[in-house]
């Protein structure tokens, strides 16, 4: 072969290596050694008692690999202190992104700071981590969550009745959120609020013990409002050993199995779904892209503000479920299996 010829081929033998080398990190990033490396994610979760959870984790993690980035998910257990050493973790492992299911959004501050530092981006998911310099926020609009409870309760006829209300944990900045929204309808309604408590770390049995420490107050009630549908599941349970079961209203949210089978029972008058494949699908898309330095963008990004910062804000819509449209919106979207939902009463099954 000719001197000439051997140049050529050695041109277009490194032209090639070059072109294949910028596919690589096109969606990726660029080791040391030239070859790609995966957009790395940390998930910090609070903990996975709450039913949901783990399907968000199940939907984040499908997703963002679909994306191209790989997933490390650590479970704090309700341990403020265990998910601050998560973080730390995340931070040594030099994380693209850190997404953080905050125990107590009000402690992490210092944590963010140091991601940020460190040139992390942040994602704050579901819980606000609140006057911090969070990438994105993204929840479903908790407002509306406790309206659509309130609104529950005042079609089954509650004006002028009594309520009491078995909220969620208190460092959970979303409780709040809800309540609030919960008591303005119920104000204009004149609805009396009996008593009102909430459930550290979201422990779901404070919900029965409350109710067998105050019989009187219950049977005052015309209704119980629960910070989710664990809290109502223990709180049913409860009624039911002394025989008021479905006759005192009861509202939850999160759509869990358990409490979509009570709708069909009559024991619970509705939930609130919130369709968790959405919420985790946008935020793993939003967390790869901020990995790959573009902007968030989209109809469902706004701005809210946090203290000094003003952060990215995705709040998606929930539904409200009752015994009208569990079939359509729960069945029918796949949410849970007909045969789960209507499990303790097959007569009342539709075809």
């Amino acid at each position: 072969m000719e001197k000439k010829q051997i140049v050529i081929l050695t041109l277009v033998f490194i032209l090639l290596m070059a072109l294949s080398a910028c596919g690589k990190v096109e969606n990726g990033r660029e080791g040391d050694d030239g070859e790609e490396e995966k957009i790395q994610i940390g998930m910090s979760f609070d903990s996975f008692v709450i039913e949901r959870w783990q399907r968000d984790r199940d939907v984040f993690v499908s997703v963002a690999k679909e994306l191209g980035a790989e997933v490390n998910v650590q479970n704090a257990n309700g341990l403020v202190e265990e998910q601050k050493k998560q973080i730390d973790y995340f931070i040594q492992k030099g994380m693209d992104v850190i997404v953080i299911i905050a125990i107590d959004p009000a402690s992490l501050q210092d944590s963010v700071e140091k991601a940020k530092d460190a040139g992390i981006k942040i994602v704050s998911y579901d819980r606000l981590i609140n006057d911090a310099d969070v990438d994105l926020y993204i929840t479903f609009d908790n407002e509306m969550v406790g309206t659509m409870m309130a609104q529950a309760l005042v079609k089954e006829g509650i004006d002028g009745g009594k309520v009491v209300m078995l909220g969620g944990s208190p460092t959970d900045n979303n409780v709040p959120l809800v309540e609030s929204a919960f008591k303005r309808v119920m104000s204009k309604h004149r609805v009396s609020i009996l008593d009102s408590i909430h459930a550290d770390n979201w422990r779901a049995e404070e919900a029965a013990a409350y109710i067998y420490a105050n019989p009187q107050k219950i049977s005052q009630a015309d209704a119980i409002m629960c910070g989710n549908d664990d809290l109502a599941t223990q709180a049913v349970r409860a009624l039911a050993e002394t025989r008021q079961a479905g006759d005192i209203l009861v509202v939850g949210q999160d759509a869990d199995l358990a409490a979509c089978q009570r709708i069909v029972e009559g024991t619970q008058v509705m939930t609130v779904y919130k369709p968790v494949e959405r919420l985790a699908t946008r935020a793993a898309e939003a967390a790869v892209a901020l990995a790959r330095g573009e902007e968030l963008t989209g109809d469902d990004v706004t701005v809210i503000e946090s203290g000094e910062y003003r952060i990215p804000y995705i709040g998606l819509e929930p539904i409200s479920v009752n015994r009208e449209n569990i079939d359509e919106v729960i069945i029918g979207g796949g949410f849970h299996l007909k045969e789960d939902v209507y499990l303790n009463v097959p007569g009342q099954m539709p075809k």
